[in-house]
This record gives structure tokens, C-alpha cells and sequence, in this order.
């Protein structure tokens, strides 16, 4: 969860594609819902999806494997199945990194000022 406890969803997308972009509200949705399935698609085939400087989504193959009921401590075995795993890049990290960094150092600016 983000420090201001905001979840983006799809009607927020849309929003800033109509905002941003100067389309319809309606065209805004439906090229948001392209973008979507076309991403969904992608994965749904195994596909790697990069997008550049953000990061890319993948799918994982796991194995089968044994493990633990918590409560009782029985061995159970767990099904192979696929994951969707994302992989930030190097410049979203960065981004993420220097905006905490500045509201840290921001924060503590007013401290030695106050």
C-alpha cells in the first residue's frame, strides 16, 4: 500500500488517459481495456511483456513441491502451476527510491528547522 493509502484502479486510468490524452471518457476506457487484454493476452501465452522503463511482467513455471500444513505440520503437495511474477526496472526502482528519499530528507529538514 502506498504511504498515502491510494489504490489506482481502472476507472483511475481511464481518468488520466481522458485527462491527459484528450480522449472521449469512453474511448479513455476502451483503450485502457485494449492496453489490459492486450498485456492479459500476452501472459496468458507465456509471453514476457516489457515495458521500458517501467519494468516487465512474466510468467514462472513452479514444479511441484511438498509443503507444510501450519497448524497441524502435515506434509502436503503442492501442484505445479504458473505464476505472474513483475520485474521493476532499474529506472522505476530509482524513481521509487529518490522519491522516498526526498520526503525522508524533507521530513527531515522541517525537524532540524522546527
Amino acid at each position: 500500500m502506498s504511504e498515502s493509502g491510494k489504490t489506482v484502479t481502472r476507472v483511475d486510468l481511464c481518468e488520466a488517459v481522458y485527462q491527459k490524452v484528450g480522449l472521449s471518457r469512453t474511448e479513455s476506457a476502451a483503450f485502457v481495456e485494449l492496453v489490459l487484454k492486450e498485456i492479459t493476452d500476452c501472459l496468458e501465452k507465456g509471453e514476457t511483456v516489457k515495458l521500458s522503463s517501467f519494468g516487465s511482467f512474466m510468467v514462472r513455471k513452479k514444479g511441484e513441491r511438498i509443503g507444510r500444513n501450519p497448524k497441524t505440520g502435515t506434509e502436503v503437495p503442492i501442484s505445479p502451476r504458473r505464476v505472474m511474477v513483475f520485474k521493476p526496472s532499474a529506472i522505476l526502482k530509482q524513481r521509487i527510491n529518490n522519491g522516498a528519499a526526498a520526503k525522508t530528507n524533507g521530513d527531515v529538514a522541517k525537524v532540524a528547522a522546527g
